[in-house]
């Protein structure tokens, strides 16, 4: 970490001096990081999200330990791997709690090309309840029997809770860590951020209507795989998300444009 009386917001771009599939990455991470501090998942130098670079399978980038959601780019992403080593010149370094449990779950699951781990307060509430998530509405429904659960650990800076979290995982693309938050993982950036978006938008749900001291209704069994089977059918087993990414883009655009820089 660089010492408080020096910190460089603005490191020199990287665009052209990495492959066009890094810089491609890097700047949607850096709009992922953008738009989620926008939503107010995050509002701390806390959490990470990370990306595979594609066509590089043993390499990812991560936010550095530091930086607020809020002044990330492209160039100040760093880029290590599975090994911990810090691949990029950086006065900045990736905090252990994320590089250990992020890198391990892209090294043991190829097929994905991201994660992502966010604490925002109506995710917490969820996380510490004894029933999890409910199904409540349409978009819980889509989720039923989607979460995975991880019991809490400590602080997620431990090595060996690695291969915990995922054996917890499974083959499931969002987890509900207990008492602690929320991981999404997604074959794409775009599908990862989706999937996020929905999970924290049915904790908030969950939480508003449990404070309220009503009883509720849950959705059946029944319905909730129908409206799964009509979701899915809608993606015939590509990554999902697009649709949305290309509007959180144009959202990043318009919040600051300096996240590509």
């Amino acid at each position: 970490m660089p010492d408080t009386a020096y910190v460089e917001l603005n490191p020199p771009s990287l665009e052209g001096k990495v492959s066009e599939a890094e810089w491609e990455t890097r700047v949607n991470l850096a709009a992922a990081f953008r738009v989620a501090y926008h939503f107010g998942w995050n509002n701390t130098i806390l959490n990470h999200f990370s990306a595979r670079v594609e066509g590089e399978p043993e390499h990812f980038v991560m936010n550095p330990q530091g930086l607020g959601w809020h002044e990330i780019t492209a160039s100040s992403l760093i880029k290590s791997d599975y090994q911990g080593n810090d691949l990029s010149e950086s006065d900045y370094r990736l905090a252990p709690a994320g590089r250990n449990f992020h890198s391990a779950i892209l090294d043991a699951r190829r097929d994905l090309a991201c994660v992502m781990h966010v604490h925002p307060t109506a995710g917490i509430v969820i996380s510490a309840t004894e029933e999890g998530l409910l199904p409540i509405d349409q978009t819980s429904s889509m989720l039923w029997g989607k979460v995975a659960y991880h019991e809490f650990e400590g602080l997620a800076q431990e090595a060996e809770e690695g291969p915990r979290i995922i054996a917890d995982l499974g083959d499931n693309m969002m987890m509900i860590m207990r008492n602690h938050g929320l991981l999404t993982v997604g074959r794409t950036i775009a599908e990862g951020f989706a999937l996020l978006h929905r999970l924290v938008s049915c904790c908030e749900t969950q939480a508003q209507l449990m404070a309220t001291g009503s009883k509720f209704t849950l959705v059946p069994e029944d319905v909730c795989k129908v409206t799964q089977a009509q979701m899915y059918e809608r993606y015939q087993g590509r990554p999902g998300g697009d649709l949305e990414w290309q509007m959180y883009r144009r959202l990043a655009e318009k919040l600051d444009p300096g996240y590509r820089s």
